[in-house]
């Protein structure tokens, strides 16, 4: 059975298929221009991430209803990848002291644009309808707060995040 979307959830949807896109190029792009290389891996699993968030949206564009179960999958095993990728950063906290300030501009840029991201998420959940795509929408959502939270250990552990 097709998913029917009304023309506001196809909208919302729209819009965050956009949002994925714009995250997925910022991404790939910083992913370039990173010094750091534990930055540079970082920002590539989180394209790759990007890129699954992308494709789950398009499925639900076409009219498919998100299967939770294969989602799940998929979704724990690149956030443990993830996780992997946090903690390996934490780690060298102070072998890079040298991490310049562009590291440190394109980190706070990806984390402005996740927590906009994460937000945009928060108010497209309430919309659905459908319980299926609420929930695949929660699962991106936790998966965007976890690259948040990923940028900021990064930043954190590299001395340029400093909660006072």
């Amino acid at each position: 059975m097709a998913l029917q979307l009304s023309k506001k959830e196809t909208q919302l949807l729209q819009d965050q298929s956009s949002h994925e896109k714009v995250c997925i190029e910022k991404y790939q792009k910083y992913a370039a221009q990173a010094s750091d290389p534990q930055l540079k891996q970082l920002f590539q699993s989180y394209a790759q991430q990007e890129q699954q968030h992308l494709n789950t949206i398009t499925s639900i564009l076409s009219g498919q209803v998100p299967s939770m179960n294969q989602s799940q999958q998929g979704q724990q095993a690149t956030q443990s990848q993830s996780g992997q990728t946090t903690n390996q950063t934490a780690q060298s906290s102070s072998a890079a002291t040298t991490t310049s300030k562009a590291d440190a501009m394109l980190c706070n840029d990806m984390l402005m644009t996740e927590k906009y991201v994460s937000g945009a998420y928060d108010t497209a959940i309430f919309e659905f309808a459908d319980a299926n795509v609420r929930q695949a929408l929660n699962h991106i959502q936790k998966e965007e707060q976890e690259h948040g939270e990923g940028i900021f250990n990064y930043l954190s552990s590299k001395g340029m995040y400093n909660i006072q």
